[in-house]
């Protein structure tokens, strides 16, 4: 049966999760419970959990995202059931396209479910700087950085903006923007968008200064000024996922999207 997903279910998803290689935080699910709880499920039976799932909206579109399901209880449709549930809450609230990110593994689910692929997201990991050097770049400006994101993603994402550029540090140029954020594993960069490709350079230096050793960012693989710009830095791509969307077809423009605002769960 899906129920609702309670604060009790975080630590127990956040540990299989890690089990299961992913990079997730409980900040993470607090926040979601927080700004959506109703696209936050679980398929329980009796006292077992069966599955999770998490969904977030943002104005005219929301995101898809921890869909997992524990080895024991695969293979019984309960992802498919989650899935619809989740994206069904998601149309209740006026969503016009729904978006995710699959694995190999998951993509025939969600092409059966009526997603269409529009991108594959990299993952790419390299190394930052030891040493914070001195920092110039223009003073935080939330607007710019909510325009730019909307230029790359054609919606309004101000409540995830708002998190996850709080988790670190933010750098600003006149058209763009770059975010850093620390977790166990490394420094995620990310989100990261600029209108133009040669104010991007100068952010990532400022990202890469201090962040440590190991820095890792999803990005879109039709931003190919990204990857050109990344491989110069010595980073390399060590993954790769579908970027899929459902419903009204996006306002989309990878150019402008240097880096994912999460680690795929919340775009």
């Amino acid at each position: 049966m899906l129920t609702p997903f309670l604060k009790s279910d975080i630590a127990p998803f956040v540990a299989l999760a890690t089990a299961e290689g992913w990079i997730c935080g409980e900040w993470e699910l607090e926040f979601l419970l927080q700004n959506f709880p109703q696209g936050c499920l679980v398929e329980r039976e009796e006292e077992d959990v069966l599955g999770y799932i998490t969904s977030l909206r943002h104005h005219r579109s929301g995101w898809i995202g921890n869909l997992l399901v524990p080895p024991q209880a695969r293979r019984r449709g309960i992802g498919t059931a989650l899935m619809q549930g989740a994206l069904q809450t998601l149309l209740d609230f006026g969503v016009e396209t729904a978006w995710l990110t699959a694995s190999a593994k998951g993509v025939d689910l969600y092409r059966k479910l009526g997603f269409v692929d529009i991108d594959s997201i990299n993952r790419w990991v390299g190394e930052g700087g030891a040493d914070q050097g001195p920092l110039s770049a223009a003073p935080i400006d939330q607007e710019v950085i909510r325009q730019v994101d909307r230029a790359g993603w054609g919606d309004q994402r101000d409540a995830l903006l708002r998190v996850t550029s709080g988790r670190g540090r933010v750098f600003c140029g006149s058209s763009s923007f770059i975010c850093t954020q620390q977790w166990e594993e490394g420094t995620q960069i990310g989100p990261w968008g600029a209108l133009l490709e040669a104010e991007a350079e100068p952010l990532l230096d400022l990202a890469l200064s201090g962040a440590g050793e190991r820095v890792f960012l999803d990005v879109p693989a039709g931003n190919v000024a990204a990857a050109a710009l990344l491989t110069r830095k010595g980073f390399s791509i060590r993954g790769s996922n579908t970027l899929m969307y459902l419903g009204t077809a996006p306002d989309y423009d990878p150019q402008k999207v240097f880096a994912l605002a999460s680690m795929g769960s919340m775009g």
